[in-house]
């Protein structure tokens, strides 16, 4: 396992970092114990939870995997999203932020967090509220360092400068989606973050398993897979005709070279000096394996100049994609 200092910060964190989504849900207490141990003795120090992942149930599940090991662990979670249909149970005013770390900090089962983020923007609501709250918190002790999750570039640049006026150290990190059918954060995000001394974790290197090939186009999906169960975040980023036509594509190319579709998948997003950490999120102890043999995969120029091929830099697959959670806010008429 290899590290790297998370931004401009002291704080070096394992190349991968264990995505714990799935803890408590889909992969049981027993499971996600066995693959938190795996991952801890194969040099990976770095898991990334959140609490809305499973209604906690994720937090309780790492908490309890990492307790006689805690701090050799960087523990990050999140907040923002909505944990009720009650207003001030979601978003980022100080009242929820501050209720809502107390509430991890219980299901963790730790008196502090190494790396909080906001979970999405919270469009309407002041940036300003959000960063004077994570500077309370990080006083109080209850909180190491901050980031931002699926942010645009200009929010986090404001982030930047609200941090510097409240006194505090800036962002340690952002989390992008980042992956050969999704490069848009080529544009501004990652470019920004390095201006601004952020650390880039990023998150589902696989396309939420549409880079591993297994899904062929024009053909349904098997009821056992993510898409076949109509999982909502992956038919709103990723679930698209063309992205399939790229997996398959370099499916063959994996085949061609030796090697897998998902290891180059994973390898592409390693091998981007602007990237920190990824996260890889299991639900299985065996997807774990493949992640860590995949990750160990040298990386080519032949290989860069192909995915070039396949999607534009700072592209997407397809036109016509929108994620709901990046929506493009800059028409305004009327």
């Amino acid at each position: 396992m290899s590290y790297t200092y998370l931004g401009n910060t002291g704080l070096q964190v394992s190349k991968i970092c264990l995505g714990a989504m799935m803890f408590g849900g889909q992969t049981d207490v027993a499971t996600a114990q066995r693959i938190v141990s795996k991952a801890y003795d194969q040099g990976v120090n770095f898991i990334d939870t959140a609490d809305m992942y499973h209604s906690g149930e994720s937090e309780r599940t790492v908490g309890a995997a990492i307790a006689s090991r805690r701090d050799d662990w960087i523990v990050a979670t999140k907040v923002g999203n909505p944990m009720s249909d009650r207003p001030n149970e979601q978003g980022t005013s100080r009242k929820w932020i501050m209720r809502a770390v107390e509430a991890s900090l219980e299901r963790i089962g730790t008196d502090y967090i190494d790396l909080l983020y906001v979970h999405r923007a919270d469009f309407k609501a002041p940036l300003g509220e959000m960063v004077r709250a994570f500077a309370d918190l990080i006083r109080q002790g209850k909180v190491r360092y901050f980031g931002v999750s699926n942010f645009k570039a200009w929010r986090l640049a404001e982030t930047v400068r609200l941090a510097d006026e409240a006194g505090i150290d800036r962002p340690a990190a952002t989390q992008p989606l980042y992956n050969i059918v999704n490069r848009e954060a080529e544009v501004e995000h990652l470019p920004a973050a390095a201006h601004y001394g952020v650390g880039v974790v990023t998150y589902s290197p696989l396309a939420r398993g549409i880079l591993t090939g297994k899904y062929a186009p024009g053909v349904a999906p098997g009821t056992d897979t993510r898409a076949g169960r109509a999982d909502p975040r992956m038919l709103q980023a990723e679930w698209r005709e063309e992205s399939l036509d790229v997996a398959q594509a370099l499916a063959d190319y994996a085949q061609h070279t030796g090697t897998t579709a998902s290891a180059l998948a994973l390898q592409w997003v390693l091998a981007n000096r602007a990237v920190s950490s990824v996260i890889c999120g299991p639900r299985t102890e065996a997807q774990w394996d493949d992640y860590m043999a995949k990750a160990r995969r040298a990386w080519t120029s032949e290989d860069e100049a192909f995915i070039d091929q396949l999607v534009l830099p700072g592209k997407t697959s397809s036109l016509r994609h929108l994620d709901p959670h990046h929506p493009v806010e800059g028409r305004c008429a009327g």
